[in-house]
């Protein structure tokens, strides 16, 4: 586990690589909620676990990302849309976007399935469900869709390792994994500038060929959306996939209601979202003088918006640490797993599909949670398990 930097527990209020931190970061998020809805660290950072506070930021074009001068970041020769603000983020995001509608991604389903049928077909006895069934499957998904050989797949988990890192503020990560983060986003981006080339020369049906294919699309905007792709479409997938798995393992009566009822995987993994989600936090600056809860915010101020706190807000969910996979039978889900606003995750379509097809899939198999410590990532804003060690049958 790593250290915290220094200063970081004055900055954000809590540490977020203490052990007890991400083994039950819900119990801390309690703490902090009875501070009031919006509150100010140490360090003088705004901090949220509201839902409605959460939810308002996200939706009120008053915040943003801001631009590095604003938001204090280093420079940065591209930055994905994921980071921009209008109009850039509406220009990029609408040319990426059609290749991510619900549509689109439910013809998915049966190559998904098969994919996941495999990779199970493989697993027997004691595995780390990471390896074997989390990680793939986003990767060969994400790969088949850009148009990556199959031969170059393995390379992506240790880039998509290190830029995972890249939505950490730097403040958090020490300076030996900013060095290897900055050098993954190097390889990354000449490996992609290759491949595109070839998309150029040779067009394929893949993403990627129409990517390149949009000349609207400079070709650093180019490599910071395959970036984006590789890490929010993989990352996150991988996430919900072992928390999902962990939570039905550690809540027999749950996992026996999903085994005994397939059909509701949807639902499920929207309760699955809400519960433990992949991303639990997001962070806004205020582009002008706004009041947020009674407070006064000043253009420049950050807000960080705890999202994983947010999805147990007892002002909005009954019995908010209970894993009730019933939850959402009746009624839409109101989760921020997600977020809100224009930055709603545009890849939210594919990450519920594979979760939908590879949990339902996994738990018709006879899997038990080994025993011992569970370590998680060093990530801040992803809260993702390293392993997971299960017997499966």
């Amino acid at each position: 586990m790593t250290d915290a930097q220094p200063g970081v527990r004055d900055v954000l209020g809590f540490d977020p690589f203490a052990p007890e931190f991400s083994a039950d970061p819900y119990a801390h998020y309690r703490e902090l909620r009875a501070g009031g809805p919006l509150i100010r660290t140490p360090g003088g950072l705004w901090l949220s676990t509201s839902f409605a506070v959460c939810t308002q930021v996200l939706r009120d074009p008053r915040f943003g990302h801001g631009d590095d001068e604003l938001s204090g970041r280093p420079p940065r020769r591209a930055r994905s849309f994921l980071t921009l603000d209008p109009p850039e983020h509406t220009r990029l995001r609408r040319l990426v976007s059609r290749a991510f509608t619900a549509r689109l991604v439910e013809r998915l389903r049966p190559r998904v399935s098969a994919i996941v049928d495999d990779l199970l077909a493989r697993l027997d006895g004691e595995v780390d469900l990471i390896a074997g069934l989390a990680h793939p499957l986003p990767v060969i998904v994400i790969s088949e869709m850009l148009g990556v050989p199959p031969e170059d797949e393995d390379r992506f988990k240790d880039w998509s390792d290190a830029l995972a890192r890249g939505l950490d503020p730097d403040f958090v990560v020490p300076p030996d994994e900013l060095t290897y983060r900055d050098r993954a986003r190097e390889e990354f981006g000449d490996y992609f500038r290759e491949l595109a080339a070839r998309r150029r020369a040779a067009p394929g049906d893949d993403l990627l060929s129409g990517l390149v294919a949009i000349e609207e699309l400079s070709e650093d905007d180019l490599i910071a959306t395959c970036v984006l792709l590789l890490v929010a479409g993989h990352e996150t997938t991988v996430n919900l996939i072992a928390n999902g798995t962990l939570a039905l393992l550690r809540s027999p009566d749950q996992l026996a209601w999903f085994r005994a009822n397939p059909g509701e995987a949807p639902a499920a993994v929207e309760e699955l979202l809400r519960y433990d989600p992949p991303v639990q936090l997001s962070a806004r600056v205020a582009l002008e003088d706004a009041e947020v809860a009674g407070q006064r915010i000043g253009r420049g101020e950050a807000i960080m918006l705890l999202l994983g706190a947010a999805n147990r807000d007892p002002e909005v969910f009954t019995d908010p640490d209970r894993l009730d996979l019933t939850r959402w039978l009746t009624e839409a889900p109101r989760h921020l797993a997600f977020g809100q606003g224009i930055h709603f995750c545009l890849g939210a379509p594919l990450a519920r599909v594979e979760g939908q097809i590879a949990l339902t899939a996994l738990m018709r198999r006879d899997v038990a949670l080994l025993p011992g410590p569970l370590r998680y990532k060093d990530n801040l804003i992803l809260r993702g398990l390293a392993e997971l060690p299960v017997r499966i049958s």
